[in-house]
C-alpha cells in the first residue's frame, strides 16, 4: 500500500506563511498526480492546488497567486507554500496521491492524515 506522511502545519498569523510537505512512500508503481485538498468546519472537502505529472497545475480561484504546489519526484514529495495567509484559509489540510501500485491495477486516491492549519486574524 501507499502511506502519505503530512508536516508543516501549525498557528500563523494574518498575512504569514506556512510550507507544508508530504512524502509518500509504499508499493508506488506510478504517480499520476499529487495534491493538497483542505476541510473547513462544516464545509466540504475542497480542492487547494492539484499537479498532474503530465503537466501543469491547477489552482482553486481562492488561493490563486498566494500559494504555490510543487514537486519532488525524487523523493515523492508534494509541497504547498502558502503566503498571505488568510483566516479563511483556516482548515485541515490533506495530501492526496492520485498513483498506481502496479501495472495491473488502476490508479486510486490516497489521503494524507491531515495537518491543521489556523490563521489568526
Amino acid at each position: 500500500q501507499v502511506q502519505l506522511v503530512e508536516s508543516g502545519g501549525g498557528l500563523v498569523q494574518a498575512g504569514g506563511s506556512l510550507r507544508l510537505s508530504c512524502a509518500a512512500s509504499g508499493s508506488i508503481f506510478r504517480i499520476n498526480a499529487m495534491g493538497w485538498y483542505r476541510q473547513a468546519p462544516g464545509k466540504q472537502r475542497e480542492l487547494v492546488a492539484l499537479m498532474p505529472s503530465s503537466s501543469g497545475t491547477n489552482y482553486a480561484d481562492s488561493v490563486k497567486g498566494r500559494f504555490t504546489i510543487s514537486r519532488d519526484n525524487t523523493k515523492n514529495t508534494v509541497y504547498l507554500q502558502m503566503n498571505s495567509l488568510k483566516p479563511e484559509d483556516t482548515a485541515v489540510y490533506y495530501c492526496n496521491v492520485y498513483c498506481r501500485t502496479s501495472a495491473i491495477f488502476p490508479a486510486r486516491d490516497y489521503w494524507g492524515q491531515g495537518t491543521q492549519v489556523t490563521v489568526s486574524s
